[in-house]
């Protein structure tokens, strides 16, 4: 089943919508299928295979044979670098083509689909590439005379990942990559809403050499192919990223099965803070980019604004004129930056928090509807102000651009506001004075803080949030990691037992 589509300049491409397993393509197994849409205009774009239990569990089979055999701890590391790479000179070969692709089944601008999500996904790659083989263990003196022990790490086996629709091709980078470098096999399922670039990528898989059964991809829903991913008894490990009442029912599913090792990557609501200090014109940029890049949806965006009494008129005329300043559009536009959200529903639930921040008291400063020139999931980059520690829009995530600004007047009362979360994902703080950015950065609960810039993120910095924002990390060194077990090893070289003890 393949699914013909208009991507730029009219050309027609060919995409391949059924289940990936064993390096083949197959119908779901009960023949179902779901919609998935163009979140610029609502239109359909292609039917996909739903995969279910069924189809989960012969996936997991090609990736348990493929374990066993051909990947694990029977490849070269320098195979699974060199496969790796080629991936990576893949993906570069059809940067245009995926971003295109990645465009029009996400909103996402195709410019920024194409030079950011897919150039870091590349990135991505290549960074593991070099990983494999240097995942060691170490030697540990415990009697030198007596015995020799050490310690392996070893890949944990076949990992279950659940990625996002916010950034459908770089997650699956991000999980990919470090499983396939330390030895792992995959079965992934992608986003119902964004399953086109995972599907794409399959065929690539193949044309590098990856043997049968090392990578498999299953489309569905969370409540079947992922429910079947989180407790299959054969799968060794779970990663997901998406909402943490999901993740709740992750973990619940890994422990009620066979205990397999779960990271998380769930929600936020990141503040920022701006003192008096800092560079008012740079924090504005800074702060819009970190709520109004890809439309607000995104984990780790900036949505709790605190700013300074002393600076808070001046600051929010800046931040009020670069949120109307945003490059708002048609997607394949490359001027534009800033699209539709995934959908109509999420478009109304971010409505609905608007609504829900006006009637508990904020203001609008900017925005607040629906784009009026698109019938697409478009909502105007969006302010709210005089907000207040009780609301809504401030203790919860919208997933969509509406940032929420309130007031401060000293640093102690700052912390206490932007620690007051369940979350804790990322951070910043914008000043000039560096003791204070050491205290403050010290001070804020969250897994990634940045200081004087927003939401950068490399292959090389693990990823990971406090509190509800998850368990575990993702990325750098601390990512290859998540997907291995310890071993010790203990060598008698001269101890002798005597009997009896």
């Amino acid at each position: 089943m393949v699914a013909q589509l208009s991507l730029l300049a009219g050309r027609k491409a060919s995409v391949p919508t059924q289940c990936f397993i064993n390096n083949q393509w197959v119908d779901a197994l009960d023949g179902e299928t779901f919609e998935t849409l163009n979140p610029a205009t609502g239109e359909k774009i292609a039917d996909v295979s739903s995969g279910k239990a069924a189809d989960v569990d012969a996936a997991v089979k090609a990736a348990r044979e493929a374990f066993n055999t051909t990947w694990g701890r029977n490849s070269l590391p320098d195979n699974r670098s060199a496969l790796l790479h080629k991936l990576a000179d893949l993906i570069e070969r059809d940067q245009q083509h995926l971003g295109e692709l990645e465009s029009v089944n996400s909103g996402k601008g195709m410019r920024i689909a194409r030079d950011f999500d897919i150039g870091d996904t590349i990135g991505c790659l290549r960074y593991y590439a070099g990983w494999a083989g240097k995942v060691t263990g170490e030697t540990i003196e415990v009697s030198s005379k007596t015995k020799m022990v050490y310690t392996t790490l070893d890949p944990i086996g076949v990992c279950g990942q659940v990625i996002p629709w916010n950034y459908p091709i770089m997650m699956w980078a991000w999980k990919v990559a470090p499983a396939l470098a330390a030895g792992c096999t995959i079965v992934m399922k992608p986003s119902e809403l964004t399953p086109l670039t995972a599907l794409a990528l399959c065929d690539l898989i193949v044309e590098a050499g990856f043997p049968p059964g090392v990578v498999n991809v299953v489309p569905g829903y969370g409540a079947t192919a992922g429910a079947a991913i989180s407790s299959h008894m054969d799968i060794d490990k779970v990663a997901f990223t998406g909402s943490v009442a999901t993740g709740r029912t992750i973990m619940v599913a890994a422990a009620q099965s066979n205990l397999k090792k779960v990271t998380l990557e769930l929600g936020g609501k990141s503040p920022s803070i701006i003192f008096p200090s800092a560079d008012l014109e740079q924090a504005a940029s800074w702060s819009a980019m970190g709520v109004f890049y890809n439309s607000g949806q995104d984990c780790c965006a900036g949505t709790r604004l605190y700013v300074h009494d002393d600076i808070y008129d001046e600051f929010m005329s800046l931040l009020v004129a670069k949120a109307k300043a945003c490059a708002i559009g048609d997607p394949w536009d490359d001027a534009t930056s800033f699209g539709p959200l995934i959908s109509a529903a999420q478009r109304d639930k971010v409505l609905k928090y608007i609504e829900s921040g006006v009637s508990e008291g904020a203001k609008v400063a900017t925005g607040g509807q629906k784009w009026p020139e698109s019938k697409g999931f478009y909502v105007e980059p969006t302010i709210l102000e005089d907000c207040k520690p009780h609301m809504k829009v401030v203790q919860e995530e919208i997933f969509g651009p509406v940032l929420v600004v309130s007031r401060f007047s000293t640093e102690e009362e700052v912390l206490k506001l932007a620690n007051d979360s369940t979350y804790g994902l990322g951070a910043a703080c914008f000043t000039g004075d560096a003791k204070q950015a050491m205290r403050v950065s010290g001070e804020l609960q969250a897994g990634t803080v940045w200081v004087n810039l927003y939401g950068l993120l490399h292959s090389s910095v693990p990823f990971g949030g406090y509190k509800h924002s998850g368990i575990g990390r993702e990325l750098g060194s601390a990512g290859v990691h998540e997907y291995c077990i310890v071993k010790a090893v203990q060598h008698n070289i001269s101890e002798e037992m005597a009997w009896p003890v």
